[in-house]
């Protein structure tokens, strides 16, 4: 089955280039388009979605807030935006969503984005990742959650911005089993997607950003 997307931005030509880009794909489709937040968060409750493509500024409801209302849905929400400011790529990553991107990334990584959420893996535009990653870590603090020996070295690579597959790789694991332990870490942590896991590990000594 193709991955189901929704399409969320104000701009009518935005919407229409995305649709375009990925209709092209033959693992994706656009099921609907909304114009605004609220129509988003809306129109996904009653469709599924597999992905929402929010943008972060929009009437009604934010692309923050489309990420918050779908989270713990089973949705998953990348943000594709044209202002890659810190705060709104720190709200909307604490917020569950699975993804940050700029408009100017281009189409490949749009495309790379959807994938991976559906993966369950989470891309980040690459002008955004060393200022996400090594200019705004949390303070240190006692670790106050306890992790079996194979959740620890599945967090400290996953800290590292390994994928799923590589974390596998590397662990001599199938990605599924990976996925499995991700998942439980972030049950014991309560973060919401893998950003805030490896924000935790940073801030609790047991990786480096």
């Amino acid at each position: 089955m193709p991955i189901r997307i929704l399409v969320a931005d104000d701009q009518e030509g935005i919407r229409s280039a995305f649709r375009m880009i990925l209709d092209a794909q033959p693992d994706m489709t656009v099921v609907a388009e909304a114009a605004d937040g609220r129509t988003a968060i809306d129109t996904a409750r009653a469709i599924g979605p597999d992905v929402v493509l929010a943008d972060i500024r929009m009437p009604g409801a934010d692309g923050i807030e489309v990420a918050r209302e779908l989270s713990g849905t089973g949705i998953h929400v990348v943000i594709v935006t044209t202002f890659g400011l810190d705060e709104y790529v720190h709200a909307a990553l604490w917020h569950g969503a699975a993804g940050f991107i700029l408009k100017r990334s281009g189409p490949n990584l749009l495309i790379e984005a959807v994938r991976a959420a559906m993966n369950g893996d989470m891309l980040i535009s690459p002008q955004l990742t060393v200022r996400l990653l090594r200019g705004h870590s949390p303070p240190r603090r006692t670790p106050d959650v306890v992790l079996t020996e194979r959740e620890d070295e599945v967090v400290a690579l996953l800290a590292q911005g390994m994928t799923n597959a590589e974390i596998a790789a590397a662990l001599f694991l199938s990605p599924g089993t990976v996925k499995n332990h991700v998942a439980a870490v972030q049950r014991k942590t309560g973060t919401g997607n893998r950003v805030a896991v490896a924000a935790w590990a940073w801030a609790t000594g047991r990786a480096e950003p």
